[in-house]
């Protein structure tokens, strides 16, 4: 039975990776802020991408721990989920305003996100627990590595993004396809 403790692992990784999200966005879209006046944007780039690769590890290990360790708490399993939405919405919001992303993509994917959010608090509060599923897994890690290329400037990343696009309303697809077999 889950709990709300904040204070485990996995949760101070969620909540890291909560604060490295508006971080990486902040060097995103404020390039040309004083502050970073002397220092190219490709270095800010490259800044941006090692946050968010942190941060990604964060995801990967929070997740790991709890399972691994049984320390799965109620706090986490809101958590989790929203530092993920934070951190691939920030880079992608973070790259569609800088001209690294297309616009359709980054609307397509966020739409979907705020849909399937509503849809799992509409089931939360009909007693309908909606689990990760094996595709919306695939999703965020085809999601991340596209934001990474991205990041980098590195062949392939429009590529990788579209799939992301393709993979991202296929799994909402699943997630609505599920929540109506359960009403």
């Amino acid at each position: 039975m889950p709990h709300s403790c904040i204070y485990n692992i996995p949760n101070i990784l969620a909540l890291i990776r909560l604060l490295l999200a508006p971080l990486m966005f902040l060097l995103l879209i404020n390039q040309d802020l004083t502050l970073f006046e002397n220092i190219h944007p490709s270095w800010l780039n490259y800044f941006a991408a090692f946050i968010f690769v942190i941060a990604s590890v964060t995801d990967f290990f929070d997740g790991y721990i709890a399972r691994t360790f049984h320390q799965v708490t109620t706090l986490g399993k809101i958590l989790d989920p929203l530092a993920d939405k934070m951190l691939t919405l920030s880079g992608f919001l973070g790259l569609m305003m800088s001209g690294a992303a297309s616009p359709w993509a980054v609307f397509l994917i966020l739409t979907r996100e705020l849909f399937i959010t509503g849809l799992r608090v509409s089931a939360v509060t009909e007693g309908i627990d909606i689990a990760v599923s094996w595709m919306g897994k695939t999703k965020t890690v085809i999601q991340m590595i596209a934001i990474g290329f991205l990041l980098m400037g590195w062949r392939g990343g429009e590529l990788l993004l579209w799939f992301a696009v393709v993979l991202t309303l296929y799994s909402g697809y699943e997630y609505v396809r599920d929540f109506l077999k359960t009403v």
